[in-house]
């Protein structure tokens, strides 16, 4: 399988990029994946969406397209979201609006939310009730939460803290389940059972 991680900050230096370096660290070296692709919007800016989006055009096409492609052809997500104000950032949810051509369609999505202090609850509760409704992604009932990020995941090799210990444990069964969601959902796009062509947004 191929998985994709998408670093939802789009600051330069953040602690989602960690997380998200070492999540991709970890799925590399898991048998059944074959590559992972990392998007880290802090490198890759995207404009705001706008309908413009939708129409041909060489700005668009530049911009989206080889994103689109390497979703399109990833079986699974994780979804890196830090917790800015008690939100998402603005980056991820303009992220989600170009996902509309089923590129994350009927796929399975982990969520860690990343705080640098006790919180990080409000940026899973955000991206369960609004991002999936037109991309069709399918979060999985488990998530992470990362909490007092700063103390956490900073050697990549070696835990220093039970707590640092304790999290890497977490994200490697979440990571576990997700990838078993990964294989579980190859069949549900398979089956024929799917028509984005009729259906093309959620209600």
């Amino acid at each position: 399988m191929k998985l994709a991680v998408i670093s939802g900050s789009h600051r330069n230096g953040s602690e989602s990029g960690k997380v998200a370096r070492y999540v991709q660290q970890q799925l590399s070296s898991a048998p059944d994946v074959s590559s992972v692709y990392q998007l880290d919007l802090a490198d890759n800016p995207l404009p705001l969406w706008d309908p413009e989006a939708w129409q041909p055009s060489e700005k668009w096409e530049r911009l989206w397209s080889p994103i689109s492609a390497e979703l399109a052809a990833s079986d699974a997500f994780v979804i890196v979201a830090p917790e800015w104000h008690g939100m998402v950032p603005a980056g991820l949810k303009n992220f989600f609006l170009f996902c509309t051509k089923g590129e994350l369609a009927h796929k399975p999505a982990l969520i860690v939310a990343v705080s640098a202090g006790p919180g990080g609850a409000y940026p899973i509760a955000e991206l369960r009730m609004s991002s999936y409704k037109n991309s069709y992604l399918c979060y999985i009932p488990d998530h992470v939460i990362v909490r007092n990020v700063r103390e956490l995941l900073n050697d990549p090799a070696t835990p220093q803290s039970p707590d640092d210990g304790r999290i890497r444990e977490r994200l490697q069964y979440a990571l576990g389940l997700l990838l078993q969601y990964g294989k579980a959902l190859q069949q549900v796009r398979a089956s024929g059972a799917i028509n984005l062509a009729k259906y093309p947004y959620g209600m």
